[in-house]
């Protein structure tokens, strides 16, 4: 089987698709690491452009620049609809695949699709007046008939596929359901003369819950004998967010670490990790934690409790006090600690690349 696997809009940096990058780059390294998939594939081909060369052209797999600026829109949607289905013939593939999630309205190469999440949906349904209402509704019809149209669709939770069956019922026996590999999250050794910190990553979008962290850490400050600070990577400061002026003075903010190692160091270093956004099609956060023997305070909501099974204390994302409870449960209860610990390095087995390989191929070549 020639696998196609279209890659020239990821441009690393550029728009909201950092994680789809990140996923297709490592999805990419390892179907051509594989050695059950090369001992099965003739050739996997990337469609590519000049900005993500560097990342695709690696050994075991056949790069074709496709010219052309990804950045221009003009270039994407002449790509979408007839660029992509021309190069793939040109390129004679048995198979192409679609990471971003979108297909061409007319492919008459057999396809496959990975849907990462279907938040566009969730924007429309619980906060329809955040985003572009217009770009929201093109990008939802578009993943809409994607799905309907696609010979597989590849996501990364159960809880997806259950989202993906109640916005699109009958679609069942085309999606498989493949979780995410895991990120290598290897850094240096942590500053351990710094005072010890609680961790915790988010953005300022809604389905995020800055404020729901923010209040969570008020809360857990006025139930702590001896509180420790607070960490928060995604938000530049507290202000929108109603926190008191002495909670605020705790609280160390980063709206963004441009060096993932140093991101990494970060959160190695932090006494407890705590995640409660409300929306995830997976969720990577909590399993980098892990991987660093953190102990994981997260959110009981979508994708969340089954990607971190047994391995997190679980909350409702909504009610501070829960999560401040749960806070100082970890912080003081030593022998919960280890065991969360130990756990969570435990569920990180569940997600290694090479088994993850293994099921792609298997989706990909089913007919």
């Amino acid at each position: 089987m020639r696998l196609v696997i279209d890659c020239y809009k990821l441009v690393k940096g550029a728009g909201k698709s950092i994680g789809i990058y990140n996923l297709t780059r490592s999805l990419v390294q390892n179907l051509a690491r594989s050695q059950e998939v090369r001992l099965r594939t003739d050739e996997i081909v990337v469609l590519g452009n000049s900005y993500n060369r560097d990342d695709f052209a690696i050994e075991g797999v056949r790069f074709v620049q496709v010219p052309g600026n990804p950045l221009s829109r003009g270039n994407v949607l002449l790509w979408e609809l007839f660029g992509v289905v021309f190069w793939g013939k040109k390129e004679r593939a048995d198979r192409i695949l679609f990471p971003r999630g979108f297909r061409p309205l007319f492919c008459t190469i057999p396809d496959a699709i990975i849907v990462h999440d279907l938040i566009p949906f969730y924007y429309h349904e619980t906060f329809p007046h955040t985003l572009n209402r217009l770009e929201n509704a093109y990008i939802m019809n578009r993943l809409k008939a994607s799905i309907k149209r696609a010979d597989r669709v590849i996501t990364i939770s159960e809880f997806s596929r259950k989202e993906i069956q109640r916005i699109c019922p009958g679609c069942m026996e085309r999606v498989r359901v493949i979780h995410n590999g895991y990120n290598d999250v290897s850094c240096g050794t942590p500053d351990r003369t710094a005072a010890p910190y609680l961790y915790a990553t988010t953005t300022q979008m809604p389905h995020k819950n800055a404020g729901g962290i923010l209040k969570a850490y008020q809360e857990y400050r006025r139930i702590s004998d001896r509180p420790l600070d607070l960490v928060v990577v995604g938000i530049p400061d507290t202000k929108p967010y109603g926190i008191d002026e002495e909670t605020a003075a705790h609280i160390r903010c980063y709206p963004y670490i441009r060096e993932f190692e140093t991101m990494c160091k970060l959160l190695k270093g932090a006494s407890a990790f705590l995640f409660l956004s409300l929306m995830e099609g997976f969720g990577f956060p909590p399993l980098e934690a892990m991987q660093l023997g953190v102990p994981v305070v997260c959110s009981n909501s979508s994708s969340l409790p089954e990607v971190t099974a047994d391995a997190a204390l679980l909350v409702d994302p909504q009610k501070p006090e829960e999560a401040a409870r749960a806070l100082q449960r970890v912080l003081t209860d030593q022998a919960l600690r280890e065991e969360l610990i130990q756990k969570g390095y435990e569920n990180i087995g569940r997600f290694s690349w090479d088994s993850r390989a293994k099921l792609y191929w298997k989706a990909l070549k089913e007919a």
